[in-house]
């Protein structure tokens, strides 16, 4: 696995890989995270990659992209900002919808998030977690 600086050249893999989740999502019942549509036909969540692309890093296994993620000081905006520095000292936060079946929080805290908040949007709810690294 190799971790490299995205940009703006990253945005088609990364939708691709936002789509594949919604596809992954929504065959296990957890439309609530992201829908049912591919990220990709969403002009809104197209636009919301475009402006984070200088914050991407990409994972790439053999070459191929393999993971994504955008590094921010400020958080989603539905979430409150940290009362500590997000970035520079070690402290990841990161989200997920909170309704169904609990299984993506479940995730998270097998991967060794521990819920901080729960955050009403809209008609649901998603669940901050926080990790130390």
């Amino acid at each position: 696995m190799r971790i490299r600086k995205g940009g703006p050249d990253d945005i088609p893999s990364v939708l691709a890989m936002l789509d594949g989740a919604v596809e992954w999502l929504a065959a296990r019942g957890r439309e609530g995270q992201w829908g049912a549509r591919p990220w990709s036909e969403s002009p809104e969540r197209v636009r919301r990659i475009e402006d984070k692309a200088e914050a991407l890093w990409m994972a790439e296994a053999g070459g191929e992209p393999a993971g994504a993620m955008a590094l921010s000081p400020v958080p989603e905006p539905y979430v409150a900002p940290a009362p500590e520095p997000e970035l520079y000292v070690g402290l990841l936060r990161v989200d997920c919808w909170a309704g169904g079946d609990g299984a993506l929080i479940a995730y998270y805290e097998r991967q060794g998030f521990t819920p901080a908040e729960r955050v009403p949007v809209g008609a649901t709810s998603v669940q901050v977690f926080e990790m130390r690294v």
